[in-house]
């Protein structure tokens, strides 16, 4: 048997091929895949054509029936409706406006297609396939371009009423600061690829700094900030520094309401641990519960640049 999983952004699909069984080890569980340019401009009808095509090529290439496939599992920007299986106008994907996605596939491969939003796909990956194997109780933070959660509580995926659960970037967590998610101060104004931006440039023009980052002229990036940082610039330091806090402010909030076994952090974390540890740590002491916080790990992200294949794949498995 085999799971098929299709990633719809608004830069790149991908179309992919795994086993159907869930691995002990992720290695040789992605069999093949197929990715092209989203081009949005050609509208959802031409990119949903594309990937079905692509879905059929990888079948027919690996010698795979449809009634091969235990499932097929779609991950997309929201906002979604899972239930019905509608891809409902994302920011990325502006034309998508109550795409049926779902039964468009059911009707095409003939088996059990499930959606999800790309933040609680990530979830079920990170827990079927990466850091989070063997928890029962996991939060994932995305932490990239933006901030979002996917919720993993019971062993199950918590998605919300209305596919909302996890929205944990809109959370105010200061009255003032970077703009993220439309709110000033908010989790994803401080933590995200965009906030930590912004947050060096309104530090910078305060003129309290002095940096070679803010001599040049350039603009600022968590990226190059990140680098800075780790090369000792004080400026840079200064940003991750605050940064971390309100990282380590937003993870105790999610440990005092969800007591989760682990939160999972993808992407900045991921790639910049050593910036983060030190600091989110003394807040958690400081700011949470000590017994939900003593039986929660923090974890960077495993699955690192595939996480978007195997989120896709780990959907497949919903009907477990």
């Amino acid at each position: 048997m085999y799971s098929l999983g299709i990633d719809i952004g608004g830069t790149k699909c991908a179309a992919v091929l795994g086993k159907g069984e869930l691995p002990k080890e992720t290695k040789d569980f992605i069999i093949d895949k197929i990715s092209f340019p989203t081009e949005v401009q050609r509208g959802w009808q031409a990119i949903i054509s594309q990937l079905i095509e692509s879905a059929d090529a990888l079948l027919k290439k690996n010698n795979v029936a449809s009634d091969e496939l235990i499932g097929v599992g779609i991950s997309c920007g929201g906002p979604l409706d899972s239930k019905k299986g509608l891809i409902q106008c994302p920011p990325n994907l502006p034309d998508w406006d109550n795409v049926p996605i779902v039964s468009v596939f059911e009707d095409h491969f003939g088996v059990k297609t499930y959606l999800q939003n790309d933040a609680n796909a990530c979830a079920v990956a990170e827990w079927r396939f990466g850091a989070g194997k063997g928890y029962e109780n996991l939060v994932f933070l995305t932490f990239g371009t933006g901030m979002g959660a996917g919720l993993i509580l019971d062993g199950k995926l918590y998605s919300g009423t209305n596919d909302m659960a996890g929205e944990v970037g809109h959370i105010r967590l200061a009255e003032n600061g970077p703009v993220g998610y439309g709110k000033y101060g908010s989790f994803e104004g401080f933590c995200s690829g965009g906030g930590i931006a912004r947050l060096g440039t309104q530090m910078a023009k305060t003129g309290l700094y002095t940096s070679p980052l803010i001599d040049s002229g350039e603009a600022l990036t968590a990226k190059s900030l990140a680098l800075a940082a780790k090369n000792g610039d004080a400026f840079a330091s200064e940003v991750y520094h605050i940064c971390a806090e309100k990282l380590g402010l937003g993870l105790s909030i999610l440990i005092d309401i969800l007591n989760p076994q682990a939160i999972v952090i993808g992407s900045i974390y991921e790639r910049s641990q050593e910036l983060f540890d030190p600091i989110i740590h003394e807040v958690i002491k400081s700011e949470s519960l000590a017994l939900s916080a003593a039986n929660c790990a923090i974890l960077p992200a495993d699955l690192g640049d595939e996480i978007g294949d195997f989120a896709a794949l780990g959907l497949a498995f919903s009907n477990e």
